[in-house]
């Protein structure tokens, strides 16, 4: 790439800091500005170095990842974060997304991982291992069922009799179920839609798409 994009590593192992170091110096796109393998030495310079990206570790003896991050992000809020560690437990994961991290990758990570994920970061991408990216998808997969999903398809055809104005009586002969199954299905539709009465749950129901 024409520009070169500043970065500083925060690293815990000395040896790995260097290595890092290595890695990234001999790459034409990338000034590597400062190496630390403190935290409160990194803090210090960091506004004064004001890189683009932080290649950090999530684990530290004196102050958490979550903690270095907001830090990080209050000091030079453009600055992206690219999180380096071993760390792959999906709370961990999610803390870090939260507080700011732009990208997560694990070591064991190809030198040419290393260096593809600095630039897609730097390009706007959002680079993950494969191992992060999978969990991420799964927990939003899990937390976040479709708006069509919502509601079985009995309990949206009992929505659509009662938008065409049939009694709760003339649902439960057309469905071939008691009445106070019909009850049963209108209260959880109330309840799943967060309606208040008849009026406000066909209303979000149209909204939703769901009749």
């Amino acid at each position: 790439m024409d520009t070169q994009l500043k970065i500083i590593i925060i690293e815990n192992d000395i040896i790995l800091l260097e290595k890092l170091n290595l890695i990234l110096s001999g790459e034409p796109g990338i000034e590597v500005a400062g190496i630390f393998n403190s935290t409160d030495k990194a803090m210090s310079l960091i506004e004064k170095i004001s890189p683009d990206i932080v290649l950090t570790e999530l684990s530290f003896p004196d102050i958490s990842g979550i903690e270095l991050i907001k830090n990080i992000k209050n000091k030079i809020p453009d600055s992206q974060i690219l999180i380096y560690t071993n760390i792959d437990e999906g709370e961990n994961i999610f803390s870090a997304l939260k507080a700011g991290v732009s990208g997560y990758i694990l070591k064991g990570s190809s030198a040419k991982e290393i260096i593809e994920s600095i630039y897609s970061l730097y390009q706007g991408g959002v680079p993950m291992s494969p191992k992060i990216a999978r969990k991420v998808i799964l927990e939003f997969q899990k937390n976040s069922a479709p708006e069509a999903y919502i509601l079985t398809q009995r309990k949206k055809d009992i929505l659509k009799f009662i938008d065409q104005g049939y009694s709760y009586k003339e649902i439960s002969n057309k469905l071939q179920i008691s009445t106070n199954t019909v009850h049963t299905h209108i209260k959880y539709i109330y309840d799943k839609l967060q309606a208040k009465d008849r009026h406000e749950a066909l209303h979000i129901a149209k909204r939703k798409g769901l009749i």
